[in-house]
Order: C-alpha cells, then structure tokens, then sequence
C-alpha cells in the first residue's frame, strides 16, 4: 500500500496532512529555504494534536550540508530533544565538501536517533555517485532515503528514482520527493515502483491583516499551509 508524507512547515499545517489522509508528516520550518528544525513550541503542539507519524527535519540552517562541529552538536541535542517529546522520527543528512556521505558524521545522527526512524534527506541529491551513497546509506542504519533522482523535480529524475528503488529492495525505502502533485504522482509511482512519496501540498493564503493600501513593505502577505484538498487528492491518486 502506498503512503503519503507531507512537509509540513507549521503545527497547523501538519493538523492539514492529517485531515488529508496524510501517512505521516515531515515537521520542519522556512519550506521555502528547503526547510530547517522547527521551533520547541511547534514540536509540542503537532505532537499532542497528531495521530499519524511525526517525523522532524533536524537542520540547523539553509544552505549546504556541509557542517561544522558545533552545527553538528546543535544537531545532536534537537535530536534527543525529538526523542524526549515522543516524536517518531528524524530527518537529517551530511555531506563532505567532495561530495560523499559524510560516514562519521551520519553514523552519530543514527546512534543518537536510537528508537527513532532516521530518514535521509535531500541532501542524497547532491552526492557524486548514488548508487556508492545508496549503499552506505543502508549500512548505516537509514530507514530511508527522500529524493528526486537528482532533478529539479521527481519527474525529471524517475528514470534514476527507478533505479534506486530496484537497488534497494526491501533493504532502505527510496521516497521520490520534489514536484509531486495530484496529476503526476499516479505516473511517477507506475514508472519508479516506489511505495512512498514526499509532497508539501501547500497554497499561500490570504493575508489576515486588514488594510486599506498596499503592503510596501512586503511583510504582510498570507501564510503558506499545506491545503487539505491537495492532499486528499494525492493520496486518491495512490491508494487502489
């Protein structure tokens, strides 16, 4: 059976995913950075309101994923801190400056996660050889592996994502992410075989603020939530 995980940037928007059939929810915050850690309070309010899957992206900064020793401690206590709320699972990922997995640094990730799923991110799109880092991937303990083949978009990247799956058997889940929507995910399933898809499903809202002229500051503009409808969409479009 298939399963849907939603990027949630807000507490109110992984409330979003749930209510769309969601099968679990990534908690992170700045989507629009490609996301980083969320904030204690965020953390505990989706806890307390989720039935389904939490799993938190554990990210110090936008940027690269090259880091330096006190961004990977900073790393290590948000793990524990998931750990003491009762969360299931982190996200993260570390990369060397030649582009290969950073071992040393995953491996205390993954040890420090004990209990938890520990999924790797997006920054898989970024290493020189993805068969080589699919492989240290599943050495290391990795539950699973969010990416896009690649690509700018999951789409683009199918032909790869397939190819990874195949790779991974039942060793390392391989969840295609970036792009997805309701009209394209039936396809991409069809074409990589896989079983789990990443997707933000989010809108940008109208702004709350009541005014009577332009904003021309910039700062008053409506949030962006993920949008129930869009997820029901996605998950009809993979389940049978």
């Amino acid at each position: 059976m298939a399963l849907l995980e939603v990027a949630a940037n807000s507490a109110a928007s992984a409330f979003a995913a749930q209510e769309g059939g969601a099968g679990r929810v990534e908690l992170c915050a700045s989507l629009d950075e490609g996301g980083v850690t969320p904030s204690h309070g965020t953390l505990v309010l989706a806890r307390e309101g989720l039935t389904i899957p939490l799993y938190v992206l554990i990210r110090p900064r936008a940027g690269d994923f090259v880091y330096e020793d006190h961004e990977v401690e900073a790393m290590l206590d948000d793990i524990a801190h998931c750990r003491d709320l009762g969360c299931d699972g982190v996200v993260v990922g570390a990369l060397t400056p030649e582009g290969e997995v950073d071992l040393d640094t995953c491996a205390r990730f993954v040890e420090a996660a004990h209990g938890l799923g520990v999924t790797f991110h997006r920054a898989f799109d970024l290493v020189n050889d993805p068969s080589d880092s699919l492989e240290s991937l599943v050495e290391l303990g990795f539950e699973r592996v969010l990416t896009s083949g690649g690509m700018a978009s999951a789409v683009a990247g199918a032909s790869r994502l397939g190819r990874l799956v195949a790779q991974a058997g039942q060793r390392i889940v391989v969840m295609p992410g970036a792009g997805i929507e309701p009209g394209n995910i039936a396809d991409l399933r069809s074409v990589t075989a896989a079983n789990e898809f990443h997707a933000s499903a989010k809108r940008r809202l109208p702004s709350a603020m009541r005014r009577s002229r332009a904003d021309p500051l910039g700062m008053g503009a409506g949030e962006t939530r993920t949008d129930v409808a869009t997820v029901r969409a996605l998950v009809a479009a993979i389940t049978p």
